[in-house]
């Protein structure tokens, strides 16, 4: 099962990650990324987009 990890900065400062697991919102969030983003993500790599930093992880 696929995780796609998001890590971004609050307004205060903080930095927050959120797992998503559930499968519907991993193909939402997918439909973000252009398509070399989308290659670097299905292996694994980090890709960021404005201030946030994705991660698609394989469990």
């Amino acid at each position: 099962m696929s995780v796609l990890v998001r890590t971004y900065r609050l307004a205060s400062g903080l930095q927050q990650v959120e797992r998503i697991d559930d499968p519907d919102r991993i193909a939402r969030y997918m439909k973000l990324f252009d398509r070399e983003d989308l290659k670097k993500i299905q292996t694994g790599a980090k890709v960021k987009i404005e201030k946030d930093e994705w991660q698609l992880v394989e469990d």
